[in-house]
Parts: structure tokens; sequence; C-alpha cells
């Protein structure tokens, strides 16, 4: 028999209880993810001198290296990543499955294991430790190694982004730009990049987003020295040990830094400036 269909006043009950249940749903979850955002801010400003603490060393050396490492972290995401996910997404071969998989590894990884990973692999007892000693190059405890850190750990996520992006790329329309004579190469860039760019823009902000923020891995392979390794989130947490004041500010305008720059790439998305 077929369902007993539900008159108008029901249908308007149900309708109201379920918009109802969805809209406490949404509040719960805006409130959630909200409430600890105001709280940082607010306390920042009520407990604590701002101005005067960001001015601080402390916060301003923290702050150019995150910026500055953070930026190199990206670009050699972007350099090395986007060909990468070109060809996990054009080509098959093998062992596909095992790079795109180990690709996805440090995602589910404990960043500390990354950063133990890096200096078993880079440190001066790594696997590749005594080369590196012998010709001079140290890797462990220093401004690169705060990069690397940052690389291994973000670089799935522009990667994956990228690949999804370049999925969805018509491949007729590279096969246009073959006949026209255009190399492999010609057609990645004048074709494949610039319609997967929404995608790759939208992965990059992302592992910008995770290196900014990467903890773990970098005080096991880069430690927290000063003016050299000493990221934001690392100077946050060491800045506990002497009071609150730092630790509210740093995290006050990290929170800043960031919500700025996913807004400007929000707002070039939504007037079709990442597209051409």
């Amino acid at each position: 028999m077929p369902e007993q269909q539900l008159d108008r006043p029901e249908q308007r009950l149900l309708a109201a209880a379920e918009t109802l249940g969805a809209g406490m749903a949404g509040l719960i979850a805006v409130v959630f993810l909200g409430l600890p955002i105001f709280a940082i801010i607010e306390r920042a400003f009520e407990k604590t001198d701002f101005f005067d603490v960001i001015s601080s060393s402390v916060v301003t050396e923290a702050l150019r290296v995150s910026l500055m490492t953070t930026a190199v972290s990206l670009a050699i995401i972007v350099v090395v990543g986007t060909p990468l996910a070109y060809v996990l997404s054009r080509y098959r071969f093998p062992g596909h499955a095992v790079v795109d998989t180990l690709i996805d590894l440090p995602i589910v990884l404990p960043p500390a294991v990354g950063g133990l990973g890096l200096l078993m692999a880079f440190g001066r007892r790594g696997i590749l430790g005594e080369w590196l000693d012998d010709a001079g190059v140290e890797i462990a405890f220093t401004t690169t190694a705060v990069i690397m850190a940052q690389v291994f750990v973000a670089s799935p996520f522009y990667i994956r982004a990228a690949k999804a992006g370049f999925d969805a790329v018509d491949r007729d329309l590279e096969n246009v730009a073959y006949t026209l004579g255009s190399s492999r190469s010609g057609a990645f860039l004048r074709v494949a990049v610039p319609v997967a760019a929404p995608s790759l823009m939208a992965g990059a902000v992302m592992a910008w987003a995770r290196a900014l923020g990467e903890f773990g891995a970098t005080i096991m392979f880069a430690g927290s020295l000063p003016g050299e390794t000493q990221t934001v989130p690392l100077a946050v947490y060491r800045s506990l040990e002497t009071g609150i004041d730092v630790p509210l500010a740093l995290s006050t305008l990290l929170i800043g830094v960031s919500f700025a720059v996913l807004l400007t790439f929000r707002l070039l998305a939504g007037r079709g400036a990442l597209t051409l």
C-alpha cells in the first residue's frame, strides 16, 4: 500500500521541526567553533596591553620567522606539488597507488612522528646525517628544518586539492591544444593550470594555513630557538611559562592574519579573479 500522505498542517509542522532542528544544530556548531576564538580576542584586549605586547621582540621575531618560513614552504609546495598532482591525475604507472597513499600519510600521522622521521633521516645521527655532515651541511635545528617540517605536513593538502582540480579539467581541452601544436608542458601551463586555478588556490590556502599552525614536527626537528626556529605556535607554547599576555597577543595576531588571508582569497574567488 502506498504510504499515507501527510495533510498540510502536519507537513508544515514537520517542516518547522526540521528547520528548527537544523537551526539549533547550526547554532551549536557556530557557538562551539566561534566561542574559543572570541574568548582569545576578548581576553587579549581586556587582560593585556595588546599593542605593547605585539610590538615586543618575542612577538615580532616569532611572526617574522613564521611568515618567512611559510612563504618559502608554500613556494616549494606549489612548484613541486603542481606537476606531481598533474601526473597523478593524468597517468597510471606502477606504484601509482603507493605514491598516492604516501602523499596522504602525513595527514593522518601525528606531527611529532613526522618530526621524528625527519630527524632520523636528516639529523646529525640520521640516515643522511653523516653524508650531510661531511659536506658541511647542517639541517636539524635550523631555519631550514622549520621549512622542511612545514613542507612535510602541509604538502598533502595542496597536492590533494590540485589533483582534484586537474581531475575536473576536460581532457578534450588539452587534446585541442595538442592539435594546435602545443607540447605537453605547454598544454599543462596554458590549459590545465588556468582551468584548475581555483582548486590550486584553495589548496595553496589550506597548505599555507597548515604550515602556519604547524607545531609538533617543527619542535621535534627544528627546536624552538628565538629568532631562528621559533614560529608563532612555538612562541605561544613557550611563553605560557612566563604568563598569559604574550600567548593571548600572539594567538590574536595569528587569528587576524589567518582570517585576513582566507577572506582575501575568498573575495578574489568570488569575483572570478582566480580564474583565467
